[in-house]
């Protein structure tokens, strides 16, 4: 049999067969808004209390739950996409050999790249808008401009995914997944989700602007309140590289270890 061709142009099949997968696993959607609902909620009644208000964008002063809410969007959609990208890949490819079934048909792997990928944004999107709507319940969404906050959780889920799915392709057992929450974790905590980049010292400030997080961060917190700048080109820009390197560099991997 000859080997499949790079691309088919039917990524689509690859989200159809994971909606199918997950019409009967919605709960698993459900655990991914928790996590972030519960630190929306400790602030909302707990440490917000203490630290009332904070300078955020455009040094406007502002509620430190409003501060931090819009990161915790970023984060939400961050989770999704490398949970999908990372661990279900890593499964698919190492054991269960769905993708070399795949191969059997006329799809490729830069369909299978652009399929898992589609769905890992899908996935960290809905947590978004999910959390989006907690935000809204609690009165912390106050600018028109929020309504482009999913576009860019689907951006940051874009991003992260491609990348993700990358490291999958690398991972030789599921030991390895603590490399992959050593390098979520950090980033979730060091990206300026919980306190502004000026708290940092000088040279730590610019190791955590190279974070992609941060990125993410910096234009939701920045829709979130209204506070537009010429910056926020360069943050998605940054994201959008990320999200093309990682995905050629995925086709890439899969082509070579799935067709050799």
């Amino acid at each position: 049999m000859l080997p499949a061709p790079l691309y088919a142009g039917r990524a689509r099949a690859l989200l159809e067969r994971s909606a199918m997968v997950y019409s009967r696993a919605w709960l698993v959607f459900v655990s991914g808004v928790v996590e972030p609902l519960l630190y929306l909620l400790a602030f909302q009644v707990g440490f917000g209390k203490l630290v009332e208000e904070v300078t955020g964008p455009g040094g406007q002063t502002m509620s430190y739950v409003a501060f931090v809410a819009p990161a915790l969007l970023a984060a939400s959609a961050m989770n999704g996409a490398v949970f999908d990208s990372t661990f279900n890949v890593f499964f698919k490819f190492r054991y269960n050999k769905t993708y070399d079934a795949i191969l059997a048909t006329p799809l490729g792997p830069l369909d299978i790249a652009l399929g898992e990928i589609s769905w890992a944004v899908l996935r960290g999107g809905l947590y978004a808008l999910a959390f989006l709507g907690v935000m809204t319940g609690f009165g912390l969404v106050t600018s028109p401009w929020a309504l482009l906050l999913l576009p860019v959780a689907l951006l940051v889920s874009f991003a992260f995914s491609a990348v993700g799915m990358v490291c999958a392709t690398f991972l030789k057992s599921p030991a390895q997944f603590d490399f992959v929450q050593l390098a979520v974790m950090p980033m979730f905590l060091l990206s300026t989700t919980f306190y502004p980049l000026s708290v940092y010292p000088e040279p730590l400030q610019y190791a955590v602007q190279c974070l992609p997080l941060y990125h993410g961060v910096e234009l939701t917190r920045g829709l979130a309140v209204g506070v537009l700048d010429v910056s926020m080109i360069g943050h998605a820009a940054y994201l959008f590289v990320l999200a093309a390197a990682g995905s050629y560099f995925t086709a890439k991997r899969l082509a070579r270890l799935l067709l050799r």
